[in-house]
């Protein structure tokens, strides 16, 4: 196998395959990429077993073939040539080595048969569409916090992808919760998508799948089986197993009776819950919120540290209410309001508030208070 590649074209597509690839691998094989050089293509393909990605950029290939390599390696190698470098990789059959050529730099790496490289079955998939990126982008982006990290609970370990019925009608819904807090985010139901079975993608295939989702033009090509999900765009297939559990029916936490209302400019409340949050001691890191007639005092007393104030002006026109929450949840979701106002729907002290932003129900944040 030869083949010369433009630097940028192989970073781009190496430090996608290598991320995939566990730093800790009891099985060596795992910690390699696989490349595939035939016509005028080059294909970069690594796995975890549970997901796998495949890269493929545009090369001058002189003899096809294909052989691993260890993919961090590499990907360090190539980050570190000159920009604009004209790179050659030569796989040497007799010494089972490959040879990466560039300018005056020349690397020699072991290899791997590509025979024992495990390639991810191919599944049937039952629903296949294509959405914008920048749609599934927010799907995800605006979910992903409230991801689980509790493997106990693996279920919650990854954002429910489904099918759901709106007000407008049917729409395409991602959910994420830890039982803390909560994110619901709709988007209109792509075409073709009606058929989907419900499925968990899990955090780390959310994490990779970010990086398809950059261009603002793309369209991505999503295919679903009860078993497996795939992304795929012209040059990356991204393709995982979902996790294999049932999620829990969110819709039961999703407070519907919640009529105080406060309206806060979101920019502004996370700047000062973030600033209140510096005096508060980490373990419990508790705001109270105090509100009145259009004003919300938001206060943190910690017996260790001291005690921090913070008057805002806001929109609120009921009876007093003193509630508590979390910094670090309150942080986050007030993150995820792209416009200026972030609504915040009360019932207690005791109850779970509802976030939404302005009048838009196409994004909607659950979090639990805490006793302060």
């Amino acid at each position: 196998m030869k083949f010369s590649i433009e630097r940028t074209a192989l970073l781009k597509a190496v430090a996608q395959a290598q991320s995939v690839v566990e730093r800790r691998n009891t099985i060596p094989i795992l910690a390699n990429v696989l490349i595939e050089a035939e016509g005028d293509t080059v294909q970069f393909r690594a796995t975890d077993l549970d997901i796998e990605v495949v890269d493929r950029a545009p090369a001058k290939v002189e003899r096809a073939g294909a052989t691993t390599v260890a993919a961090v390696m590499l990907n360090e190698i190539v980050r570190k040539l000159p920009d604009g470098a004209l790179v050659t990789l030569t796989e040497n059959g007799t010494t089972g080595r490959l040879n990466i050529e560039a300018g005056r730099s020349s690397f020699s790496l072991a290899t791997l048969p590509r025979e024992d490289f495990p390639v991810m079955a191919s599944s049937d998939y039952a629903s296949n569409f294509s959405a914008p990126a920048p749609v599934l982008r927010r799907l995800f982006d605006k979910s992903k916090f409230a991801i689980s990290t509790e493997e106990t609970r693996y279920y919650l370990n990854g954002v429910y992808m489904h099918i759901s019925e709106s007000d407008g009608g049917k729409v395409l819904r991602c959910v994420a919760t830890d039982g803390h807090r909560l994110a619901r985010i709709d988007a209109d139901l792509p075409e073709g998508a009606a058929g989907m079975p419900g499925v968990i993608v899990p955090r780390k295939t959310v994490g990779e799948l970010r990086k398809l989702l950059e261009d603002d033009e793309m369209k991505i090509a999503v295919s679903v089986s009860e078993t497996k999900i795939r992304f795929a765009t012209p040059d990356i297939t991204l393709t995982s197993k979902v996790i294999d559990g049932t999620f829990p029916d969110y819709t039961r936490v999703i407070p519907t009776g919640n009529t105080r209302r406060l309206e806060v400019d979101a920019a502004e409340f996370a700047k000062a819950v973030d600033r209140v949050a510096t005096v508060s001691s980490e373990r419990s890191r508790a705001v109270k919120l105090s509100l009145d007639e259009d004003r919300l005092v938001l206060s943190v007393n910690s017996p260790d540290s001291g005690a921090a104030e913070e008057e805002l002006a806001v929109a609120y026109g009921d009876e007093r209410l003193e509630i508590g929450f979390n910094a670090k949840y309150l942080l986050e979701i007030a993150s995820q309001v792209d416009r200026e106002n972030a609504v915040f729907m009360f019932n207690s002290s005791g109850d779970p508030a509802l976030m939404r932003e302005g009048n838009d129900t196409s994004a909607v944040y659950v979090v639990m208070p805490m006793r302060v």
